[in-house]
């Protein structure tokens, strides 16, 4: 099966490093180097996702978890790595060193991100059906009529009821904004979408809607996602496969069944036997 995502070493670095933290074999103090003190954020991270898999990337705060995903969508430079989409040059070209331009066409053709804080991903003031617009626009769309069919299209998916379309996101809910954020992330049809903490700060029953909503979306559309969590079973809700990630590295990875029934590493056990 040819992978949809492929990350190979990927490393977001704050500092210039030195011979002994440029050493993977050398342990740091958390993710900062003890003699330089330069902070590996993610430190030489790999894995793949398949079409139509839910991966799952779960970590304590500071883990780096957050930092990859963003890596990923080109929020923040990569300091070493590659990456490659199979939906771009058949995934033979690493995404990390083309040019800022066809960074941008990625972006918005073949790359979904919805944000923790919807203040990331949604222009407030604009209304709905704009949002999700400027995502076909920037993807280079043109034609009015068919965009608004499109963002109804999606916002209704996304259970926003018609007539508040026009509004802007500024005037919904919390769980109602992550709605619109998926929306406009998916104008696309993305191969890849990318889930940064979307349920963290909403109501348990908003939280479970806004789960089922990016099931649904995943299954009609048969996308990949990535969807990134501190909480372990929003992951075992969703994901197919689970990756963990301590103090900027992977220290496990398998099924996600297969990491709830037994898990190996420390911090793993930690995080299955607070859901007991």
């Amino acid at each position: 099966m040819n992978q949809a995502l492929t990350v190979n070493d990927l490393t977001v670095r704050y500092g210039n490093g030195c011979s002994y933290c440029r050493d993977i074999s050398n342990p740091l103090d958390k993710n900062r180097c003890p003699h330089c003190k330069s902070v590996w954020a993610v430190r030489n991270i790999s894995f793949e996702l398949y079409p139509s898999e839910i991966l799952g990337i779960v970590g304590e705060s500071g883990s780096g978890k957050t930092t990859l995903l963003r890596s990923l969508y080109f929020d923040i430079p990569a300091t070493s790595g590659a990456a490659y989409l199979s939906g771009y040059s058949d995934g033979l070209v690493d995404i990390m060193g083309v040019s800022s331009q066809q960074k941008r066409i990625i972006r918005n053709s073949l790359l979904g991100m919805v944000y923790q804080n919807p203040t990331q991903g949604l222009l407030m003031d604009y209304s709905s059906s704009g949002n999700v617009a400027q995502k076909l626009i920037a993807a280079g769309s043109r034609n009015v009529g068919s965009m608004q069919d499109r963002a109804n299209e999606l916002l209704e998916h996304m259970q926003i009821p018609l007539g508040r379309v026009k509004e802007p996101p500024k005037q919904f809910s919390g769980g109602m904004q992550q709605r619109v954020q998926i929306s406009k992330a998916i104008a696309n049809n993305p191969p890849v979408l990318l889930l940064d903490e979307v349920t963290t700060g909403l109501d348990l029953s908003v939280q479970a809607k806004v789960l089922d909503l990016i099931r649904s979306v995943q299954k009609k559309l048969n996308i990949a996602i990535i969807i990134v969590s501190h909480d372990l079973a929003v992951i075992r809700m969703l994901s197919d496969r689970t990756i963990v990630m301590l103090d900027g590295g992977i220290v496990e990875h398998g099924l996600t069944d297969q990491i709830m029934e037994d898990p190996q590493h420390w911090f793993t056990q930690t995080l299955v036997h607070s859901l007991i």
